[in-house]
């Protein structure tokens, strides 16, 4: 048995703790990290990049087969468009490797030291790890703990088999003909949009009254519109039963009745849940939130030198809020004064189209008490999105009525994702309505439609 000491500890390579680890490491802290699979957690491995890089794929593909038609105004006509999944996912799989070795490069640059296994606490200050070569013992001053999460298996429809969860989907070699998609929300969404452009028939089964039931219906209506067109069928209200007696549908139960739904393959996506077990943290008794560890505004769990980050502290599990806590405790380990002081995080949903969101929606500033202004400019005004073909969506402002102050930033449309910095930037900044309306805008950008916003919650809109 072998025993190292370390000043930091950081359980769990995802997103958060990597970050944390690199930090540290910068500043001059001892650090060691403890990774049971790849550097790059579920994010860089099996969720964020790897699902980007078939959504591209789909879109690149769905494309070719529109030009294939020969039916476009652009005057294209390309042959034979066809989609080779295996060879797809070789692709994906190549950048995963080339971000995760990325990360252990940077982790090595910083000085910290990696050990692979599996982690389990003796205590606050020290760690088991079963490693391929024996067990190793990591004691240590302080501890980060950055499990991450993992996907909910629904009691009725346990992964195996043609039920599978996000994990699976991102690996397969063949394209399902019938995709049934359990879970309505972003992860579904965008994964059943992907394989419907590659060619599947798929459904989609929600349980709630509204696909992306944590947006506004607004935000909502021109990725209903799209999935429409694109013969994705949509089922709200619905709940999945389990798979019928042949195992070759799913029985969901709908307002009028049961109804069977032919499927190849049934992806269940409906959330994730912090992955607390297996590891000994039941044995540190920290307070938790439901099934949340319990932090205070440093990350702090109830445990002295004990802190939490990432996905095993609740929502919202982003990949960007987890590396932002990540950096803050490592500043806070070594004798920074840091807090967690943010006043938005930017969501993005990769459906077609794209939603994108930071600060309060409408309904969200009420709630807190505000009289807003609202204004929303479309695309349909907008040069650049006329001249890509695209022009469903919209960019949202939400102001305080009284001092213009941005409470909020939404768009739904084709690429409105790289607006995400933007959004954040203009709330943390605390812009206000004339802010955004007197700042000179690219013309012709996609962007044009925020300063229009802007303009048009004051009042004088000039392009629409």
């Amino acid at each position: 048995m072998k025993e190292i000491s370390c000043k930091l500890l950081i359980i769990g390579a995802g997103p958060g703790g990597y970050v944390c680890a690199i930090k540290a490491g910068q500043l001059g802290i001892d650090t060691v990290i403890v990774e049971q699979g790849r550097p790059g957690g579920t994010c860089l491995t099996i969720g964020c990049i790897p699902s980007k890089a078939l959504i591209h794929a789909a879109e690149t593909f769905d494309k070719a087969r529109a030009l294939s038609s020969g039916e476009n105004a652009l005057g294209i006509r390309v042959e034979g468009a066809s989609i080779d999944l295996s060879k797809t996912m070789a692709w994906k799989d190549a950048i995963v490797g080339r971000l995760t070795g990325g990360v252990s490069n940077l982790l090595q640059k910083a000085r910290v030291k990696i050990v692979h296994g599996h982690a389990h606490f003796r205590d606050g200050k020290t760690v088991e790890v079963e490693t391929e070569t024996g067990l190793q013992v990591i004691r240590t001053e302080t501890v980060v703990i950055a499990t991450g999460s993992d996907t909910v298996e629904l009691p009725t429809l346990p992964f195996g088999g043609k039920v599978i969860s996000s994990t699976e989907a991102l690996s397969l070699t063949e394209l399902p003909k019938q995709l049934v998609v359990v879970g309505g929300g972003y992860i579904g969404l965008e994964l059943g949009t992907a394989f419907a452009r590659m060619g599947s028939e798929v459904t989609v089964v929600e349980a709630t009254s509204q696909i992306l039931p944590l947006y506004d219906a607004d935000l909502v209506k021109p990725v209903l519109r799209r999935l429409s067109e694109r013969g994705i069928k949509v089922l709200t209200d619905a709940r999945a039963v389990g798979l019928f007696d042949t195992g070759e549908a799913l029985v969901v139960e709908t307002a009028e009745g049961r109804r069977e739904l032919p499927a190849d393959r049934i992806l269940v996506a409906v959330g994730r849940r912090p992955r607390t077990t297996g590891s000994g943290l039941e044995e540190l008794d920290l307070d938790r939130i439901g099934s949340f560890l319990q932090v205070d505004d440093r990350c702090h769990t109830s445990m002295r030198g004990v802190y939490a980050i990432g996905d095993v502290t609740g929502e919202p599990m982003l990949a960007h809020r987890a590396m932002a806590q990540g950096e803050m405790v490592a500043e806070i380990v070594a004798g920074r004064k840091r807090a967690w002081d943010k006043r938005c995080i930017p969501a993005i949903c990769f459906t077609d189209p794209e939603i994108v969101s930071a600060g309060l929606l409408p309904e969200e500033a009420r709630s807190h008490g505000f009289d807003v202004r609202i204004g929303q400019f479309p695309f349909t005004a907008n040069g650049r999105a006329m001249t890509v073909e695209d022009e469903d969506g919209f960019v949202r402002v939400v102001a305080r009525a009284d001092t213009h102050a941005v409470l909020g930033l939404q768009a739904v449309g084709a690429g409105v994702s790289e607006f995400a910095s933007t959004f954040a930037i203009a709330i943390e900044m605390g812009a206000r309505l004339e802010d955004i309306a007197a700042t000179i805008h690219a013309h012709p950008t996609r962007g044009e439609a925020l300063q229009e916003a802007a303009l048009k919650a004051l009042g004088h809109a000039l392009h629409i």
